[in-house]
């Protein structure tokens, strides 16, 4: 659709010989960040400017307001717009004394806007995918909000499947911001993309790149490992079970033996330790007035006869000698009392 230029004061000036026009504006709008752009006309002089004005549909009454005016490019940021409004633009194109006609466009923001696919990482994890989706967000100046604030539902659908069979394609819906896949083949490569989906504006959002992982082993431990660790297990509680209770039966006897013997001190050697020592006799001295007599016993040996006639006479004489001997010994020991004292 042209729109023709006209002039300031309703005619067409004398020195324009064709007639000038611009094409009718779009409006392109991603994550509410929304832009106005048309085609410039092509005027034979002079410099060309562009204003831009928004009337809200909502308020029949309401008049034109100026977005912007002076432009000299050919498109306008209207994201200062409210998202939940409904309006209709116009742009002209301006030079000196002459205009074009406005050219108009409807913009809803919350309907026009495209859903930009959410920021996607994937780690692989004890045979799962472990999926994190941020995003996507709104952004205006130096703002940033999450998307998912502006409208009422709001779900992620993950889409997954095996590398190089594209027809087997796997979906889950959720509403957070991160999934687990699992029960998926270990050491297998997966690819997986991820969109919003607002079921009550019917509008369903870009889908991210494509990434693919490789998933790990699955976690699950073999039978015979199970097995085997379950045999061990008994086999170390059946053998330290009893070497416990031994070692602990012999450190209590050991330890009963030293601080709690069995045997029992004598008492009179008790009270014999417990006295203080008096003096250098331990022993008591024997009665002076009473005389010692015993008798000496000597054993021979019997020998041949032929020997003993030989050496009778000389072991008479021998045992005679040593019995006057002893009695000498013996009267020399022992003092009369009176002789003492």
């Amino acid at each position: 659709v042209h729109v023709p230029l006209r002039g300031g004061g309703g005619g067409t000036p004398k020195n324009q010989t064709k007639t000038k026009s611009i094409h009718t504006p779009i409006i392109i709008s991603v994550n509410l960040h929304s832009t106005l752009r048309w085609d410039a006309p092509r005027f034979h002089k002079g410099n060309i400017s562009y204003t831009v004005q928004s009337k809200s549909v909502n308020f029949p009454g309401d008049t034109y307001e100026n977005v912007s005016t002076n432009l000299r490019l050919t498109e306008c940021d209207v994201s200062s717009l409210s998202a939940y409004g409904d309006y209709v633009l116009q742009v002209r194109a301006e030079s000196e004394n002459n205009h074009s006609d406005w050219a108009t466009v409807r913009f809803k923001p919350m309907d026009d806007t495209v859903i930009g696919p959410p920021d996607v990482k994937v780690k692989s994890e004890s045979g799962s995918l472990h999926v994190d989706f941020p995003g996507p967000f709104a952004e205006h100046e130096h703002d940033r909000w999450p998307l998912k604030q502006y409208y009422g539902s709001w779900n992620y659908r993950i889409l997954y499947w095996k590398k190089g069979s594209n027809t087997e394609v796997t979906h889950i819906d959720t509403k957070h911001n991160s999934e687990i896949l699992s029960q998926l083949e270990p050491w297998t490569i997966y690819c997986i993309q991820v969109q919003a989906v607002i079921p009550e504006w019917n509008k369903t959002g870009e889908l991210s790149r494509e990434l693919c992982e490789q998933t790990t082993h699955n976690g699950v431990t073999p039978v015979w490992i199970i097995v085997t660790v379950l045999i061990g297990s008994m086999l170390v509680v059946v053998i330290s079970v009893p070497v416990c209770f031994f070692s602990f039966l012999y450190l209590y006897r050991l330890t009963k033996h030293v601080f709690c013997p069995s045997y029992i001190f004598p008492q009179h050697l008790k009270e014999f330790l417990s006295k203080p020592p008096s003096g250098a006799q331990f022993f008591s001295p024997l009665p002076q007035e009473e005389h010692l007599f015993y008798d000496k016993l000597t054993v021979i040996s019997e020998e041949s006869k032929n020997n003993s006639d030989e050496t009778g006479d000389e072991a008479s004489k021998t045992t005679e000698h040593l019995q006057d001997s002893e009695q000498e010994d013996s009267d020399s020991r022992i003092v009369p009392a009176s002789e003492k004292a």
